[in-house]
């Protein structure tokens, strides 16, 4: 009974500085961490956003969230070229995150997933960019382009968006969470282009 005690005890200590190591590491990292995600969006949104100047996609806020962001083809905001936003769909093994942008007619100009952690070999090929392909955009977001909402299916539902091969579930949540976000601010773009 003593020797149970004893190792439960070494146990639990050992267990009590891990978890303090892991604790004073994510505190140190954070910023950092934080500051890399930030820059990753950023980037995102350009990539989603092509022609929009590098510093003329501003946020619009409500309550201090950002809900999306407009671009602008010049910085002074003169010529409104589109709108990004996040898209949230439920993958396979994780939550893919993909930043979408979209024209003033609902048109998609591009998309950049941000984060995913699906199965690695087959649901990470929705990030894949073809083996001797020129371009640095992945084949499945390339599909994408061009797209209005209506279109955002995938071939295993009926669609003509062609799934990966061995990740139709990725493949359907990145389409799905995208139809569904456009489907959102399609209402705002009719207010505004109402108020104009």
């Amino acid at each position: 009974m003593k020797d149970i005690l004893k190792l439960g005890g070494i146990l639990m200590l050992v267990t009590a500085l891990a978890a303090a190591a892991l604790a004073l590491a994510n505190h140190l990292t954070k910023d950092e961490i934080d500051k890399e995600e930030r820059k990753a969006e950023r980037i995102s949104r350009s990539q989603a956003l092509p022609d929009a100047a590098p510093f003329a996609i501003h946020p619009v806020k409500k309550d201090g969230k950002i809900l999306y962001y407009k671009g602008y083809s010049k910085p002074d905001t003169t010529k409104l070229v589109g709108y990004a936003f996040i898209a949230l769909g439920k993958g396979y093994s994780s939550v893919i995150k993909t930043m979408v942008g979209i024209d003033t007619t609902g048109k998609i100009c591009g998309t950049k997933i941000i984060s995913q952690k699906e199965t690695p070999g087959l649901g990470t090929k929705i990030e894949e960019v073809k083996y001797g392909d020129k371009s640095e955009i992945p084949w499945f977001q390339k599909r994408l382009k061009g797209k209005m909402a209506n279109e955002l299916v995938v071939d295993k539902d009926g669609g003509k968006i062609e799934s990966v091969s061995g990740a139709t579930i990725s493949s359907r949540a990145v389409t799905n969470s995208i139809r569904e976000a456009i489907e959102k601010m399609l209402p705002i773009i009719r207010a505004e282009k109402n108020n104009q």
